[in-house]
């Protein structure tokens, strides 16, 4: 499991917890061992992440109420969320599923791409603590919270697009700013996104993030991959 080890940046000391952790319910019964899946680590991944980016939207929206708190908590931990960051991390790729789940295709399927990333954070927090699985989280979730610091009232089209790329194919969309315009005080900014080396859309905003944004609901308009 090296290669995952390495795309989430942590070396488990214990490898049974991420083998645990990757271990679909499917395989468990087929392999007649029905306490060996990642159902318990799920369960507790769950409540360290709700822990973690409760934490963190406490601190960076100190005056948003309670409704809005939830509102942008949900933006980051809803199950749809959770499948895109595991598949960032292409986490469904390393999944050990029974015969009949990988038949018909379980390992791009949202709900057991959600339920092994919470697997794997409740799997890091036994191994290493509740500091080493904040670090891994707010790591791996950096550009969404920008994001919604940013624009907390706002959709998010680049994870929207990279959702809907990536359960086509793994490959996440790239972003590249083509031009920069205007004086220093008013720049005007223009990105473009690609996927597998198809030009999807450009967009223009008075910063990079604001850019790529636009470029992403663009292609999110256009869908020229279908």
């Amino acid at each position: 499991m090296e290669p995952l080890e390495s795309r989430i940046q942590y070396k488990f000391r214990n490898s049974l917890l991420l083998a645990e952790a990757l271990t679909h319910p499917s395989l468990a019964y087929e392999s007649q061992r029905p306490h060996f899946d990642n159902q318990r680590l799920e369960f507790l991944g769950d409540a360290v992440l709700q822990l973690v980016v409760t934490q963190e939207l406490f601190r960076l929206f100190p005056d948003a109420p309670e409704g809005n708190l939830t509102k942008l908590r949900s933006r980051v931990v809803s199950r749809r969320a959770l499948a895109r960051f595991a598949m960032m991390i292409h986490l469904g790729d390393y999944v050990l599923l029974g015969k009949g789940e990988e038949s018909t295709g379980g390992r791009r399927r949202l709900s057991t791409l959600a339920d092994a990333f919470e697997a794997l954070i409740g799997a890091v927090y036994l191994d290493s603590g509740q500091e080493a699985a904040k670090v891994l989280i707010l790591r791996l979730f950096e550009s969404e919270i920008e994001g919604m610091v940013e624009s907390p009232d706002e959709r998010n089209p680049k994870g929207e697009l990279q959702e809907c790329l990536q359960a086509i194919h793994p490959e996440a969309p790239t972003y590249g700013i083509v031009s920069e315009s205007g004086p220093d005080h008013r720049r005007v900014f223009q990105s473009e996104v690609r996927w597998r080396g198809q030009l999807l859309a450009v967009g223009k905003g008075k910063s990079k993030k604001e850019a790529e944004a636009r470029a992403a609901a663009e292609a999110l308009r256009v869908k020229s991959w279908e």
